[in-house]
């Protein structure tokens, strides 16, 4: 496995050909990939839907036709779970379903792979969909620290935090508050503590992660 992996990187495999499961755990495990195998969209579905999101990076191998629920009926569910962007899809699509698995891809899926697939190519693609989740659950943590940190600001600090990272000086943040400027100064001076900043500037980045 890529050592910029975690540890627990986790590839769901929904097929419902038990040979194509089996190559798949097999060709996985040569990249020591962990990898979880379903045979129906029905049996991975039952499972993804009670999750608050992946616990780990994680991504989907998914068959895009199969007996009851397609793997395209499937897609469409996920995509309307709050973490779908935390879980990349890539279609396994016979040359038939290759317009399908594009069409796919156009609404949120990370990519297909035409059957038979190069096994290098399938694992590489596999690999980059892991590294994409690890980063966006990366960004989700940091942008709910950040909520985080908001919430444990006071009305007064929050106003004064608004008219600061607006561009105002504290002779101007204090008028438009009806407050005086030392009392800016000591608000301003909370906000950047409890933001974990030093400057407007840095402010002003940091809240462009809300």
């Amino acid at each position: 496995m890529n050592p910029s992996l975690v540890a627990d990187a986790c590839v769901h495999v929904v097929d419902d050909d038990a040979s194509v499961r089996d190559a798949l755990g097999w060709l996985l495990r040569t990249r020591r990939l962990l990898s979880i195998p379903y045979d129906s969209a029905e049996r991975f579905w039952d499972e993804a839907s009670r999750w608050e999101e992946p616990r780990s990076p994680a991504c989907l191998l998914l068959d895009v036709r199969m007996p009851g629920m397609s793997g395209l009926a499937l897609f469409e569910r996920l995509r309307e779970l709050d973490w779908f962007d935390t879980l990349p899809v890539i279609f396994l699509s016979g040359h038939a379903d290759v317009s399908t698995a594009v069409d796919a891809v156009k609404r949120g899926a990370y990519d297909f792979c035409e059957k038979p697939f190069s096994d290098n190519a399938l694992v590489d693609r596999v690999e980059q969909a892991l590294r994409h989740a690890a980063a966006v659950q990366a960004q989700r943590r940091s942008r709910r620290e950040l909520q985080a940190r908001v919430a444990a600001l006071t009305e007064r600090e929050r106003d004064v935090m608004r008219l600061i990272a607006s561009g105002l000086p504290n002779k101007l943040v204090a008028d438009e508050l009806g407050i005086s400027v030392r009392t800016v100064e000591v608000h301003r001076a909370h906000v950047f503590d409890k933001m974990g900043v030093r400057s407007a500037v840095e402010l002003v980045n940091l809240l462009r992660g809300l």
